[in-house]
């Protein structure tokens, strides 16, 4: 038998285990008397050799110890007064490689206790500041693993990296993933003392979001092809995005029973550890801790909200909420007293933190979905129809779900262009969900936090389907990203602050200079005036009015008076479907006349020229 030999403690290590020179040191946070690690050989359930924590090293219900020997091929856990249970900081864990195994859940997590090596070869962040960011927004597995993806390792850390052509393609700055921490997926049924119709074995559903306690050092197994370590594959995926000059933002989730010590050391780790650019804290972290920790300092830090002192310094805080969606939503929809709500979002962009905006997420409706249904679906989730939220502000633009019909189908992608429009050309950092730009559905779903199947995961045969959809979409990012007056560095002051004649943005009715905020309105116009906006290479931007008309019924704007040799030309019509919806550079038509009329809900956008 191997023996292994405790040395004198002389420092004070970090929690889990920590390589040492001829040796490993261990650290647990564990409430009890006797604590114990176990050494495992693979494949075996037992343990060959237990060793005691020295009492006279504890700290507190800290217990720590170095141990000198051979460990390759090895395994570990930890006891505590006879109670097994795995390391909170391990690294990776046996028994999770493969994804909704239901004998898996009910087996002890072993740790191994070994590091894997990587070389991050120079990886720089790219430091993307909020205002020039685009998230896409993603599920690991969801996103590659239908048939139709074409990728090799469908729904793993490699399938993503096989789709950052892609990527780059659409235009997106940062993916955006939701929780790829060990995670337990298959969900295991609540015991409750004396109720004979209990059963303590799980019954088959599935927690595919991943929002739930978990190991939180170590990347899901499951998540990844099962030729190398989890942890190495991540990092890969991160290396190759970062090349490409794309950031990676990842979903973890706190349950609020986690110490907040704790949790800051998860959040370094993965800032450490992992090169991942921004955290998107979910649940019930202690924001308190983590807001001004100066090691997190060049991270995008996102959470629901700051509260009143979001922080100093550099604009790393990011708000995310549903306000966005809900207001947008509803102005989408033509709602009463809409109107301010449009400008407020239009604009808002404080100079303390981030505005991350978007018209969908998981929760809830798909964009395609949010035009194509009144009401929620989700009686595959075994609840009725009873969960999930009852208000999705969304409307069918005139049949429930599926239908040939083609006056809504055409208005339905009619809306899906306004909203993309109402997205990127407000001043927060857009936000798209996977697929949106594409027109996938959830037939209706609201809810899918347990649907792994082809509800949850994209088809990406509808790319093809709706490629006009996703030229759009594509075209607008493009767009968006060369005319920075649509994604200033601080909200518009609505003032004239540089003596040029026009305020930095300013709103009107039919009228020029004329805005009306009445309930019953429907339209809005907004001026954006390029001159206080520079591009990269030095030169003001162009001006550009944008007409929101939401109304079922046409309405004749006025146009701002130009400059002499200047006019108004036609870049987006919502309305114009032979075109889909936008005119390519240099062949945007001249807008004659002083007053232009603009068909029922359709947003036009002007170019000076």
């Amino acid at each position: 038998m191997e023996q292994y030999r405790l040395r004198a403690e002389k420092e004070i290590f970090p929690m889990g285990q920590t390589m040492v020179l001829n040796g490993i040191h261990f650290s647990v946070a564990a409430e009890g008397e006797d604590c114990r690690v176990l050494f495992f050989k693979e494949g075996e359930e037992e343990p060959f050799q237990t060793l005691s924590f020295p009492q006279k090293w504890r700290r507190g219900n800290v217990f720590s110890m170095t141990v000198s020997g051979d460990f390759s091929g090895l395994f570990y856990c930890f006891e505590i007064d006879g109670k097994r249970f795995p390391d909170p900081y391990g690294k990776r864990f046996t028994n999770r490689e493969v994804w909704g195994d239901l004998d898996q859940a009910q087996r002890l997590q072993l740790s191994p206790l070994e590091v894997s090596p990587f070389d991050w070869e120079q990886d720089q962040l790219p430091q993307i500041p909020y205002e020039d960011t685009i998230i896409y927004r993603m599920h690991c597995r969801g996103f590659t693993r239908h048939s139709s993806s074409g990728v090799k390792d469908k729904g793993t850390f490699r399938g993503i990296m096989e789709k950052i052509p892609y990527l780059k393609e659409l235009g997106i700055t940062a993916v955006e993933l939701l929780p790829v921490n060990e995670f337990q997926e298959v969900i295991m049924p609540e015991y409750v003392p004396g109720n004979p119709f209990g059963v303590d074995k799980p019954t088959g559903k599935l927690n595919y979001w991943g929002y739930g306690p978990g190991f939180y050092f170590s990347p899901k197994a499951s998540f990844a092809s099962g030729e190398s370590d989890p942890g190495i594959e991540f990092k890969n995926l991160v290396k190759a995005l970062h090349k490409e000059g794309i950031e990676l933002i990842t979903e973890l989730y706190f349950t609020g029973k986690e110490p907040a010590s704790f949790v800051l050391d998860v959040v370094r780790f993965w800032a450490n550890e992992f090169h991942v650019d921004g955290i998107h804290l979910a649940g019930f972290p202690p924001l308190d801790i983590l807001r001004d920790d100066p090691y997190l300092s060049r991270i995008k830090l996102i959470a629901g909200s700051w509260g009143e002192r979001p922080g100093e310094g550099r604009k790393h805080l990011g708000e995310c909420n549903d306000g966005f969606l809900v207001d947008m939503r509803r102005v989408l929809k033509g709602d009463e007293d809409q109107m301010k709500k449009l400008a407020f979002r239009i604009r808002r962009n404080p100079a303390e933190h981030g505005i991350i905006n978007y018209m969908a997420t998981t929760n809830g409706f798909t964009m395609m979905d949010m035009v194509s249904y009144d009401t929620r679906h989700n009686e595959g989730n075994g609840e009725n129809n009873r969960d999930g939220n009852p208000y999705n502000y969304s409307w069918n633009c005139g049949a429930e779900g599926p239908t040939k019909r083609k006056t809504v189908l055409e208005l339905r992608k009619k809306q899906l262009r306004n909203a993309f429009l109402l997205l990127f050309l407000s001043q927060g950092t857009p936000l798209i969900l996977a697929g949106d730009e594409f027109g996938n559905s959830q037939s209706g779903n609201n809810n899918a936090y347990c649907q792994d199947n082809e509800v949850s995961w994209l088809n990406w045969n509808l790319r093809k389907k709706n490629q006009d959809l996703f030229d759009f979409v594509k075209a607008l990012i493009a767009f968006r990203k060369a005319h920075p007056v649509f994604h200033m560095p601080k909200e518009p002051r609505l003032m004239d602050y540089l003596a040029c004649g026009l305020p930095d943005m300013s709103y009107h009715g039919v009228r020029a200079w004329c805005p009306e905020f009445d309930n019953f309105r429907r339209q809005l116009g907004v001026l954006f005036c390029g001159e206080y906006a520079v591009k990269p290479d030095g030169t003001k931007d162009k001006s550009f009015y944008v007409v929101y008309n939401m109304h079922w019924e046409p309405h004749e704007f006025d146009l701002p008076n130009r400059k002499e040799g200047k006019s108004w030309h036609v870049v987006f019509h919502t309305d114009a479907k032979d075109t889909g919806g936008r005119y390519e550079s240099g062949a945007e038509p001249k807008a004659e006349g002083r007053r232009y009329l603009v068909p029922a809900r359709t947003i036009v956008v002007f170019m000076e020229k």
